[in-house]
């Protein structure tokens, strides 16, 4: 499958798309980090990013999200374009439909796992207090959680920092979570977790799921993988 060919794993609508997607640093010698990538994925989608070192898999991750501007091309958001809005436009968009995974969880130390999954949504204003804490509640039951509602970030394992950095991605109930190297810091056990709650999300939620990863044998088990090389896709294929 050539990369012009590939799409949805399914007949759904889209998601996501990108046309000629390209980033370029300036500099003396510019670096091409991303060049002239076409992708389309659609709701429900479990999409590996997959590539050598200094392949541009986190950059294209970064412009995919609204966290930095290409040079050319742009990123289209449930058919709409994103390249005119304003950065406080773009802001609100990632706030309300794009949740972020990190291969650090970068949760703030001083608050609880309960109160870390209840920013967002006070960020957001949707919902009043007590819905707030009833739903971030909710998300940390489901990723197995419960007993440690009320710890802080240094109370908890590796595996479950990153769990809870899971639930706040979810916390406002995006479309499109993003991932960069979610399991890139765990060990194995940790690892199964973090993925299993992550193929669980789409499975359950019908959230797609994009995840930058080094590990061919979770990308394996994803249902399509985009392939980069030299910022360019080398293939994207449904596996």
């Amino acid at each position: 499958m050539t990369p012009a060919e590939a799409g949805p794993t399914s007949n759904v609508s889209l998601l996501l798309q990108t046309r000629k997607l390209t980033r370029i640093l300036p500099a003396v010698v510019p670096v091409t980090l991303v060049q002239d990538v076409d992708i389309s994925i659609g709701n429900s989608e479990f999409v590996a990013i997959t590539g050598p070192s200094g392949s541009g898999k986190s950059s294209l991750l970064y412009l995919l999200g609204l966290l930095d501007k290409p040079t050319s091309g742009g990123v289209l958001i449930e058919e709409s374009s994103t390249s005119d809005l304003s950065s406080g436009e773009m802001a609100s968009m990632r706030l309300a439909k794009i949740g972020f995974v990190f291969q650090f969880h970068f949760l703030l130390p001083e608050f609880t796992a309960l109160e870390n999954i209840m920013i967002p949504m006070q960020k957001l204003g949707r919902l009043s207090a007590r819905d707030q804490l009833e739903h971030a509640t909710g998300l940390l039951v489901d990723l197995g959680l419960q007993d440690f509602l009320h710890r802080r970030p240094a109370q908890l394992s590796g595996g479950q920092r990153q769990r809870v950095a899971v639930a706040r991605a979810l916390a406002n109930s995006p479309d499109l979570i993003l991932a960069d190297e979610p399991t890139g810091s765990l060990d194995s056990a940790a690892t199964e977790q973090v993925f299993g709650s992550l193929q669980s999300i789409v499975e359950t939620q019908k959230t797609t799921v994009v995840a930058v990863t080094h590990d061919m044998d979770l990308a394996s088990r994803m249902q399509r993988r985009i392939h980069l090389v030299d910022g360019k896709i080398d293939y994207d294929r449904v596996q």
